[in-house]
């Protein structure tokens, strides 16, 4: 026994330095000694680029090809060729749709890569951000051209286009999906939006009515200086709505974490419980510094693409005989909400109302109450005489809109038929403005 004894130890202690050698090697596959750093410093600098070529080729593959939508991306290079080699406006203006509808689609993922790194709160205003990046350059290259009638229209057409279409599809799918049941979401942070909403409408129709019952003290002039201080009010009053939220969502994640949730009181509020929730979380497929240079590769190319399309449009409407209001209150944002509108269906059909209607009436609450008053004041240091009067035509359909909307969230449960009614409203909406003649020029188009 003892011979047998000896014989193991003597096994083992001549197993020991093999194993840590090899896990060593395992480990620290790059750490060379000292002695032999000249002769292998150019497979050193091998083993070091290898890595980061492979890892730039897997970022490219992801953000530009592994997406299906990312077919259309050969439509914006193409849109550029035929406007030097063609001049044909309406071709120019299609292919620059085509092209610009996966560019906001990759914004948005870009956007939720960094927001990995960022944590929540950070990665919540980057959303708001970037989510509307797409309307934001086309406004504000086409507010540089003068044409403020186009930025009026196509930022009203994307708070319509978020309200009725986007979230009407996404209570539509879910609705269906989920029929057995009552779908849920928070009802206080519905209320909160949409008195933003009405706020925002409010300051819309101030200066539309002064201009239109010529009660003015200076006519052309008091809209426009209205506008510019209702502007800054309704950018402070965005302001404290996003501190609001930061503020009350940081509340809700420390009673969270500070004891067990009722599920009754989760209901009561309209949070929805999903035991799966621990099971579906991600993680980044990209780092933070490609995101990083993503979201500014892709900005520049929407921006590059954005004039291209704004140029396009009076010839667009011009050849396909269709009124400008419409190609601006529909089709560009329809465009520009494409990744909005792809979220919200995805969130609601995963029974995350709260995510969709953050998607949907938040995006629209940015615009109203940030983005176009933003317009505002760009226009002022501009020189360029942007104001709130979007007419009394646009301003009616915003107004009804968000009456609609309000009426239909204040339940705080959505289902199939709901959404049905958001959608066949937007499709009135939209015959509305294929007819509509716009006041400021008094043409068809």
């Amino acid at each position: 026994m003892g011979a047998l004894e000896e014989t193991i130890d003597l096994e083992s202690e001549e197993e020991i330095p093999l194993t840590s050698s090899q896990a060593m090697s395992k480990a620290h596959p790059f750490d060379f000694e000292a002695p032999h750093i000249g002769p292998h410093a150019k497979l050193s600098n091998s083993w070091f680029s290898k890595p980061m070529q492979i890892r730039a080729f897997r970022s490219i593959y992801i953000v530009l090809v592994k997406a299906k939508i990312n077919v259309l991306l050969p439509f914006g290079p193409l849109a550029i060729l035929l406007h030097y080699l063609t001049g044909k406006h309406g071709w120019v203006f299609f292919f620059s749709l085509l092209g610009i509808t996966p560019l906001a689609e990759r914004l948005g993922y870009a956007t939720e890569q960094l927001a990995f790194y960022t944590g929540p709160t950070v990665g919540g205003l980057l959303n708001a951000t970037f989510g509307n990046a797409t309307e934001m350059i086309i406004s504000i290259y086409a507010l540089k051209n003068g044409m403020i009638r186009v930025v009026q229209q196509s930022l009203l057409g994307s708070i319509l286009s978020n309200m009725l279409l986007v979230l009407g599809c996404a209570f539509f799918t879910g609705g269906l999906i989920h029929h057995q049941r009552v779908q849920h979401f928070n009802k206080a942070a519905a209320v909160v939006n949409s008195g933003l909403l009405l706020m925002a409408v409010m300051c819309l129709m101030f200066p539309a009515v002064l201009h239109f019952t010529h009660t003015e003290v200076h006519f052309g002039k008091s809209e426009l200086s209205l506008s510019r201080f209702s502007s800054c009010i309704m950018l402070v009053a965005y302001g404290s709505y996003l501190f609001f939220q930061l503020r009350s969502q940081q509340n809700i994640d420390a009673s969270v974490d500070d004891g067990p949730v009722d599920e009754a009181s989760c209901f009561e509020s309209g949070r929805n419980i999903n035991v799966d929730d621990s099971d579906e979380e991600e993680a980044p497929e990209i780092t933070q510094w490609e995101a990083i240079g993503w979201l500014a590769i892709l900005t520049l190319w929407v921006s590059l693409l954005s004039g291209y399309l704004v140029d396009a449009i009076q010839g667009a409407s011009d050849s396909w005989n269709m009124p400008v209001a419409f190609i601006s209150v529909i089709l560009l944002p329809i465009v520009g909400n494409a990744a909005e509108h792809a979220s919200a269906i995805m969130f609601a059909m995963k029974d995350k109302l709260d995510i969709t209607l953050g998607v949907a009436i938040g995006s629209s609450t940015q615009i109203s109450m940030f983005l176009i008053p933003f317009c505002v004041v760009v226009g002022w240091l501009m020189g360029k005489p942007m104001d709130l009067n979007f007419q009394l035509f646009e301003t009616a359909t915003l107004f009804i809109t968000v009456i609609v909307v309000a009426f239909m969230l204040q339940e705080g449960t959505s289902n199939y038929f709901k959404g049905l009614m958001l959608i066949l409203s937007y499709l009135i909406v939209a015959a509305s403005f294929f007819v509509h003649v716009d006041p400021s020029t008094g043409a068809y188009n």
